[in-house]
């Protein structure tokens, strides 16, 4: 049986945002705690400052970035919040696996 908190939470758009090497790469480098602008990101990719935009839009929408003006530029950071919230969910669901096998290796060796 499903937790209320697990129940809850809607996981699927983190773990979207999450499911893309280039996206990944991008939270790699913005991990570090230092907030980059769009052409510091683009600095050792082949990819354009357009596609580097569109990975940062999914992963500000998932929660997993934010982004402040500085001048004309926009300076994206990481939030490590949403990373914490499905570890939290991830290892609730854990437990139930853990718990659900327990009891059917109680009724089994009965």
């Amino acid at each position: 049986m499903l937790s209320d908190s697990i129940r809850t939470y809607d996981p699927a758009p983190l773990f979207a945002a999450l499911g893309d090497r280039t996206r990944l790469s991008l939270l790699t480098k913005l991990s570090d705690g230092q907030s980059r602008s769009i052409a510091g990101l683009c600095g050792d990719t082949n990819l354009t400052r357009q596609a580097i935009t569109k990975h940062l839009r999914v992963l500000e929408n998932a929660g997993l970035v934010i982004s402040t003006k500085v001048g004309r530029e926009s300076q994206f950071a990481f939030r490590p919040e949403p990373i914490e919230e499905v570890r939290a969910y991830l290892a609730g669901v854990s437990q139930q696996w853990d718990d659900a096998l327990l009891r059917l290796r109680s009724f089994v060796e009965r």
